[in-house]
């Protein structure tokens, strides 16, 4: 089974806040360039659905189709009506041989905190790829260990409507394995009270990703650990990796 959409993104006041929370996104400079070259493209975990919505600016002529559990983000992506939206998840679509890119972006794919579910999900995604399809995401590289830096003193803010946000994330600890749960709190003088949500998310090393890949049929093509292409190594922050159908 997949997970709940994190509050988060379930929360209509904060879905309107993602993007201005998460703008110059350098990984979107990453994927543009593969959204362009499919002719077919799923985006899984779209939310506001920015990088489709760039992608049709681009130039892009071809199926688009954003998937995200999240009603919340999916009215900010519906601004654009020639995309198409589907609310849901992995385990309520049955899509085969489809699409020619499937992404996931913002690092979704660390929200599959179970062996299964991230089994069932990669099988889901080699399903809806059609023959020589391309999977393409990131997760974070744990060796960098992200998640000491989620502090409240390394909390950020912005104006919106003219109005402070603040978000303060604050790791539960100690961590161990490979989760991490956290909380995120989002509070304005505009507010009444704070805004908070709760998430958990799973790093995996390049190893274990590596043999998930393997046994859902994958192979890597090419990985990175930076959004400009640099090698992954030990110190990298990213686990970015393109994954073909075997």
């Amino acid at each position: 089974m997949n997970p709940e959409p994190d509050p988060y993104f379930s929360n209509p006041r904060l879905a309107e806040l993602y993007d201005a929370f998460s703008s110059h996104r350098r990984d979107f400079d990453f994927y543009l360039p593969l959204l362009l070259s499919a002719h077919s493209v799923l985006d899984v975990g779209c939310g506001t659905g920015e990088l489709l919505h760039l992608a049709r600016d681009a130039g892009h002529s071809g199926r688009l189709r954003g998937l995200d559990p999240a009603d919340a983000m999916l009215d900010q992506a519906r601004r654009r009506t020639d995309i198409d939206w589907v609310h849901g998840d992995l385990t309520t679509v049955d899509w085969t041989n489809e699409f020619d890119l499937v992404v996931m972006t913002g690092h979704a794919f660390q929200v599959f905190t179970e062996d299964d579910e991230l089994r069932s999900a990669l099988a889901a995604i080699r399903r809806a790829l059609a023959e020589g399809g391309r999977f393409a995401f990131e997760t974070r590289n744990p060796l960098a260990r992200a998640w000491d830096h989620w502090t409240p003193e390394n909390a950020r803010e912005i104006i919106h409507r003219g109005a402070p946000v603040r978000m303060e994330t604050q790791v539960e600890t100690p961590v161990t394995g490979d989760l991490v749960s956290f909380t995120h709190t989002f509070s304005s003088p505009d507010w009444d009270r704070p805004e908070t949500s709760r998430s958990i998310l799973r790093f995996l090393d390049s190893n274990s990703l590596a043999e998930f890949l393997a046994d859902a049929g994958f192979e890597i093509e090419q990985q990175f650990g930076y959004w400009e292409h640099q090698p992954l190594t030990d110190a990298s922050p990213e686990i970015i990796t393109i994954a073909r159908l075997l």
